[in-house]
């Protein structure tokens, strides 16, 4: 099978943050669905090497923001590009409000936010799948809901120009066929946290290699 197929599926693009004690955290995920209405159920799924996806096993709570087509590729680094256990997240970042439940929440570059407790959770692997009930949520904004096509189109950084471009090394998913440029990205494949994902598959620094 052609394993690009899957790229057709449409995804958005969302922040998960969790708290355990004094600590916030958040991450970029890609998978955050409604499953039904009466009750109000959503799935998200966590790659189990990002430090929100402990966090939120351990607490049983989370919220979700909705990225929207407003978002600047400063929050994507900010909370794909580094990991939680390294630097606190939300130590200095403005953009973001507690919600109800005692969990940040993004403010800028979002539309709405829901507030959800963990009813049960499923072990993929690699990654957990989590059911959860809405518990809460608000609408921030009537700006429309970011895709991951619309953001390789208009946020993601664009490839220099040939005569300006330096020599950069250039990492390839094993698994989705990803590359990670390290001149569009801006971040040494090698200085990105343990707990980066593959952006369209989600699966781990170890399953890249060097693009020869």
């Amino acid at each position: 099978m052609d394993n690009s197929i899957m790229f057709k599926l449409t995804y958005g693009l969302f922040v998960l943050t969790a708290k355990d004690g004094e600590k916030s955290n958040g991450c970029i995920i890609n998978t955050a669905m409604q499953q039904t209405s009466t009750p109000n159920v959503i799935s998200i799924t966590v790659n189990k090497q990002n430090y929100t996806e402990q966090m939120v096993k351990k607490t049983g709570k989370f919220n979700v923001s909705f990225l929207d087509e407003s978002v600047t590729f400063d929050t994507f680094k900010h909370f794909g590009f580094q990991s939680g256990r390294d630097v606190d997240k939300f130590a200095d970042f403005a953009d973001a409000k507690t919600a109800a439940n005692g969990i940040p929440f993004i403010t800028k570059g979002a539309n709405a936010y829901l507030s959800c407790e963990v009813k049960q959770s499923l072990d993929l692997g690699t990654h957990t799948l989590f059911l959860a009930e809405v518990i809460d949520g608000e609408i921030l904004s009537d700006q429309a809901s970011i895709t991951y096509t619309y953001y390789q189109a208009n946020v993601k950084p664009k490839p220099q120009k040939v005569e300006e471009k330096k020599a950069g090394k250039v990492w390839v998913c094993k698994i989705c066929g990803y590359e990670y440029d390290e001149e569009e990205e801006g971040v040494p494949f090698e200085d990105l946290p343990t707990d980066w994902t593959c952006p369209w598959c989600k699966h781990g620094k170890q399953d890249f290699e060097l693009k020869a």
